[in-house]
Formats: C-alpha cells, structure tokens, sequence
C-alpha cells in the first residue's frame, strides 16, 4: 500500500506526526496522506497523493509543505517507489475548521 511506505518514509524524515486519518492528538502541526485516485498498466501500478501540511499559521503550513516537497524529492531512493513527480502544491486552508493547511499533489509510480 503506496500510502503506508509514503507515510512511514515522511515519519522517519519530519519531526511532526504524519498519519492517513486525523485524530486529537496530533497537536498544532502535523502532516496528512490521502490517496485521491490510483492506476495500474503492464503490471506497474501508480497513484496520485494528496499531501497535507497543517499549521497554526498561514506562513507555518506554507512552510511544512516546503519541508515536506523537499522531503518527498528524494523518496525514489526506496526499493517500491519508481518515481515521484509533484503534481502541483496550493494554500488548501480550512475555513470551516478554521485551520491553515497547504496541498501538495504527488504522482507516484510504485511496485
């Protein structure tokens, strides 16, 4: 499951919490996983990664999702993962929660 190795490779490379569904404890900055859409062809399988960085701030989210595109540049070291492109990153924030968050999209092609 490409989410799982995404998530573990993001834990082992952030000092924040990183996880596929949100709880209470994740304190004030923290990272979510959601898989938006998958494919697969001749055997090799792909996915498309919603990455998103929550902060207290604007400038806070804007900057783990730096931290976190940085960080998912040099995921194609793993043995699963082919290849990572970011697909595009945007200001994502949450108006009805009222929290800051960005979004960075990855197209990943994986085993």
């Amino acid at each position: 499951m490409v989410e799982k190795i995404v998530k573990d490779y993001l834990q082992s490379s952030l000092d924040i919490p990183v996880r596929l569904e949100e709880d209470d404890s994740l304190g004030k900055e923290y990272v979510l996983i959601e898989k938006t859409g998958s494919s697969s062809e001749n055997h090799i399988a792909s996915a498309t990664l919603a990455i998103q960085s929550y902060s207290t701030s604007l400038f806070g989210a804007a900057s783990l999702n730096e931290r976190v595109k940085k960080v998912m540049e040099n995921i194609i070291e793993l043995d699963d993962i082919c290849s990572c492109h970011l697909n595009s990153d945007y200001n994502y924030t949450d108006t009805g929660r009222k929290k800051y968050r960005y979004q960075a999209v990855f197209d990943i092609v994986h085993y």
